[in-house]
C-alpha cells in the first residue's frame, strides 16, 4: 500500500498521538507546486516504486518544471511490528534505489509527522511538502482530502496492491529475521522489494531487529 488512513488519523498500536513528537519540524525552505507522493514506505517495495515511476512519467508530460517530491508518513512513530523502520531508514531505502536510477537526481524526499486531525491534514502536510502541487496517489482516502484543499489529484491504480500491501511484505520479512543466509533473503524478497533495498536492509541489520519485535496494532502499510 501507498497511503491509508493511518497516515491521515495518525491512529495505531494504541498510543496516542499526543504522546508523540512532531518530528521532524518542517524544513525551512520548502517547495511549491511540486508533484508529492505520500506513502509509509514501511518498507519502501515495488508497488511504490511501480506508482512512483508513473508519477515521474506523469511529470515530465505534463508539468516537467515541478519537482518530483516524496513524502514519508508516520515520522514520529516510535518502532513497532507496523513501524520497524525510521524515517531516516525509509529515506536510505528511497535513496538506494534512486541512486541506480536514471532522471531522479531532482527528486525531493521529506517526512512528514502523524497528527490526529484528518480535516487539517493537508494543511499540516504542506508545511513539508509544499502547497499548490499535483497529489499523485492510489489511495482514494487521501485523494479526498487533497481534492478538498483544492489540490489538483491524480489517481492512478496501485499495481498487484494484495501482492505489495506492506503489512504483508512486512510479514515475509519477519519470517526471515531468524535466518542467516543473505542469498537465501534475497531471493525470497526480490519478487516484492528492489535488491537495492534488501541490501541496504540487508547491510544495516534492517531484518533482524523484526525477530525481536512484538506483533501489535492492525497490519496496514
Amino acid at each position: 500500500m501507498v497511503c491509508r488512513a493511518q497516515i491521515i488519523t495518525g491512529i495505531t498500536g494504541g498510543k496516542h498521538l499526543k504522546e508523540l513528537p512532531m518530528l521532524p519540524k518542517p524544513p525551512d525552505l520548502v517547495v511549491n507546486g511540486g508533484v508529492v507522493v505520500l506513502g509509509r514506505f514501511q518498507p519502501f517495495h515495488n508497488g511504490h516504486i511501480d506508482l512512483i515511476l508513473k508519477a515521474e512519467s506523469w511529470r515530465l508530460q505534463n508539468s516537467s518544471k515541478s519537482k518530483l517530491i516524496l513524502a514519508i508518513g508516520s515520522s514520529n512513530r516510535p518502532e513497532s511490528m507496523d513501524n520497524p523502520w525510521s524515517y531516516e531508514e525509509r529515506k536510505e531505502m528511497i535513496k538506494s534505489w534512486i541512486d541506480r536510477q536514471d532522471g531522479f537526481n531532482e527528486t525531493i524526499i521529506v517526512a512528514i509527522p502523524d497528527i490526529e486531525d484528518p480535516p487539517k491534514w493537508v494543511s499540516h502536510a504542506e508545511k513539508y511538502h509544499g502547497k499548490g502541487g499535483i497529489f499523485f496517489t492510489s489511495d482514494a482516502y487521501s485523494a479526498d482530502l487533497y481534492q478538498k484543499s483544492n489540490w489538483k489529484v491524480i489517481i492512478s491504480p496501485l499495481k498487484d496492491r494484495e501482492k505489495y500491501q506492506g503489512w504483508r511484505v512486512r510479514a515475509t520479512a519477519h519470517m526471515l529475521s531468524t535466518i542467516s543466509d543473505d542469498e537465501a533473503i534475497r531471493t525470497v524478497l526480490t519478487p516484492s522489494m528492489s535488491v537495492d533495498v534488501i541490501n541496504y536492509l540487508l547491510e544495516n541489520d534492517g531484518f533482524r531487529r523484526l525477530a525481536f519485535l512484538g506483533q501489535g496494532g492492525e497490519p496496514v502499510g
